[in-house]
């Protein structure tokens, strides 16, 4: 795991291909230009997030990452072909350790991220019609117990 500081574009873009793969995979209800559209919006994101953490491959690629903010779980991605391998859990519990995370934010539509969390202890505690940029996708809001 690599706690990153300095975020040039290079490693925005390696980050943002992380992400774009793994929404792909995951987020079923978004169409591609919809995917194109919240694209834009990432690296200002990525760039902005106080605690980024990364994890890497063995050619030293970014695989997965993780931003943090105030104890909530702000971003989340490992790209598709490492899921189900440890590395989200590993990634997570160092957030747990280190940042003290307590909370995230999940699509409802997304039930495979909301079993992860709820495997590793989250609880919805909150439900909301939109996302938080007010756009049409219900949203669940976690806690840590």
């Amino acid at each position: 795991m690599i706690e990153i500081k300095e975020r040039n574009n290079k490693l925005i873009e390696q980050l943002l291909d992380v992400w774009e793969k793994s929404v792909k995979e995951t987020h079923l209800f978004l169409s591609n230009e919809e995917i194109k559209n919240i694209k834009q919006y990432v690296p200002f994101a990525l760039k902005s997030v106080p605690n980024l953490i990364i994890e890497t491959d063995e050619n030293n690629l970014p695989v997965a990452f993780m931003g943090i903010d105030n104890e909530k779980l702000e971003m989340f991605f490992v790209s598709p072909s490492k899921r189900g391998k440890g590395i989200g859990k590993t990634l997570l519990e160092y957030g747990f350790k280190k940042y003290n995370v307590k909370e995230v934010v999940v699509n409802e539509q997304n039930p495979s991220a909301k079993a992860f969390y709820e495997h590793l202890g989250f609880k919805v505690y909150k439900r909301s019609e939109v996302d938080e940029q007010g756009n049409p996708y219900p949203t669940l809001f976690m806690k840590i117990k």
